[in-house]
């Protein structure tokens, strides 16, 4: 078993990275074993700083965005950290080794007007109550799409309004329920005799609806609710998050209603609830117009 190979394994049992992630090291770290083969380098770990860099500007000259280009690197610096660990290496290649800078774009969100128009959709229809349910719940409590799609009902305090779930490295958080969410919750859970063990949204099979039928299925109650944005699931998490912050300035409590490990990863929120207000200020004092 090759070096690379060892540490995926690392990744799946140990560190219990969700298959997404562990389909991103494997792309990115087969890249560098792909370039190592053909510059003469037996392995990956063999790689020496300069080479690293080398491959990293081949990657680059290829076309390679600079978003792939962190991630490449970030892949292998997690490859080369892991090595040095366990003394397979003296030193790390990526250390000091940077990649370009990518622009960092800003979430699109829905303003609260839109999401309420979004969660509020008559459930007569077909499948309207389940679906009712899984926009509440996935705005309400701000869920990543793939704790959405593995809730199981024993994991819903319906009487504490809280639920709880296991994000990005199986790390453990509980959330609020909203009271409209916890009243779709509780009819969906009368329609569909959801017991202890089973799945919240379950899916033709029996077992947890897939990712791809929920991006399908929000997409389609957006534009039957009159929104003719891009909606996604995460979409209503970044509105989740913005709302939150927007009414509590408090980024610390945001980080740990997302789960995020970094809280740098929660200040890109800052910078939405920045433009809102730069908006305000424009629209509304008196020396902020500027001459057209």
């Amino acid at each position: 078993m090759s070096a690379v190979e060892r540490f995926l394994a690392y990744l799946r049992v140990e560190r219990r990275m969700s298959a997404h992630t562990l389909d991103a090291y494997q792309r990115d770290l087969a890249a560098l074993s792909q370039w190592c083969e053909a510059n003469g380098i037996a392995d990956p770990q063999a790689v020496v700083g300069d080479q690293l860099r080398e491959f990293i500007a081949a990657e680059h000259r290829r076309g390679l965005s600079a978003k792939s280009l962190q991630r490449r690197l970030s892949a292998c610096r997690s490859f080369y950290a892991w090595l040095l660990k366990n003394n397979v290496i003296d030193t790390s290649p990526a250390a000091g080794l940077r990649a370009p800078k990518a622009p960092r774009k800003l979430p699109q969100v829905l303003d609260a007007d839109e999401a309420v128009q979004l969660v509020e959709l008559p459930t007569e229809a077909p499948l309207g109550v389940r679906d009712r349910a899984l926009l509440e719940l996935s705005y309400s409590s701000g869920l990543r799409l793939s704790e959405l799609c593995a809730l199981r009902w024993r994991e819903l305090d319906m009487d504490g309004g809280m639920v709880r779930v296991h994000g990005k490295g199986n790390r453990e958080r509980s959330l609020p329920v909203g009271s409209h969410a916890l009243a779709a919750l509780q009819q969906w859970r009368r329609e569909s005799a959801g017991t202890a063990d089973k799945p919240v949204f379950p899916g033709r099979g029996g077992g947890p609806i897939s990712q791809r039928a929920v991006q399908i299925r929000i997409k389609q109650l957006a534009q039957r609710q009159g929104l003719f944005k891009n909606v996604h699931p995460h979409m209503l998490r970044h509105s989740f998050a913005s709302h939150i912050l927007e009414s509590s300035g408090d980024l610390r409590g945001v980080q740990e209603l997302l789960g995020h490990a970094d809280i740098a990863t929660t200040q890109i929120y800052t910078h939405l609830d920045f433009q809102h207000l730069a908006k305000v200020y424009d629209a509304a004092h008196p020396r902020a117009k500027r001459k057209s």
